[in-house]
């Protein structure tokens, strides 16, 4: 069986058949131990989840117990939710929530490339890419900062995913990472790598366009320099010899 939260919540049997989970309170109970599967969470912790505003209601312990019972029921074989001290757990096959799946499969990918393996680096980490379906949990309320660490995971495994590609595919590479700037324009690492597949494709002259750009919007909008990446990118795009770029 499977828990995916890596986009709208949703648990899947041994033989793939997606388990309906109703209503927001339930889906946030499920999230909220599926993210620590195998660990006792607390009920407090449960409690910000599935009432992130404060407006639980008067008995709140009982409320919880009564979406763990109704969860329990609802959850495949393989799946086992019981009380612990203070709180509940939910017991999972291993590998069965998609989210410990990706982050495994990033750091796989990005030992991979430390050690310089480009080819094994860029399958793993597209592996990984494809485990999202939108946005994390849902867009849960209760969940909004374990969200934000995904989504700058998932940034982090594009980047390393593009830096492995780019011996192979340079210029080819151009195109999503101008797409990437444009929605992540404070990004320097995205910055940095489209330089390079810039400098890769002889177009020199733009890359160092884009290094202006960037600095400019570094110092305007957060009064910093580049980093060491942009830094380095903008080394490569002064010493790169390509051809003379059309008017």
């Amino acid at each position: 069986m499977r828990v995916e939260i890596l986009g709208p919540p949703q648990v899947r049997d041994a033989q793939g058949r997606v388990t309906r989970i109703g209503g927001s309170r339930l889906r946030a109970v499920l999230v909220r131990l599926a993210r620590d599967a195998g660990q006792p969470v607390s009920a407090e912790a449960l409690y910000e989840a599935v009432w992130p505003e404060g407006d639980g209601p008067a008995d709140p312990g009982h409320a919880l117990h009564a979406l763990a019972s109704r969860l329990r029921r609802l959850l495949p074989e393989g799946a086992e939710l019981s009380a612990a001290p203070g709180g509940y757990r939910l017991q999972l096959p291993d590998g069965a929530v998609d989210a410990h799946q990706f982050e495994r499969l990033v750091r796989e990918g990005q030992r991979a490339l430390a050690d310089g393996r480009h080819g094994a680096a860029a399958e793993t980490l597209r592996e990984a890419l494809a485990l999202w379906r939108g946005e994390p949990f849902g867009g849960m309320p209760g969940m909004t900062a374990a969200a934000a660490r995904l989504e700058e995971l998932r940034l982090s495994a594009v980047e390393d995913r593009i830096a492995a590609e780019l011996p192979e595919r340079g210029g080819e590479l151009v195109a999503e990472l101008r797409e990437l700037t444009a929605a992540h324009p404070l990004r320097e690492r995205a910055h940095a790598l489209l330089m390079r597949a810039l400098c890769a494709d002889g177009r020199t002259a733009q890359a160092l366009g884009v290094h202006e750009e960037i600095r400019r919007r570094l110092a305007d909008e957060l009064g910093t320099d580049p980093g060491a990446d942009l830094h380095r990118a903008h080394q490569t795009a002064l010493h790169t010899a390509g051809p003379p770029e059309p008017p």
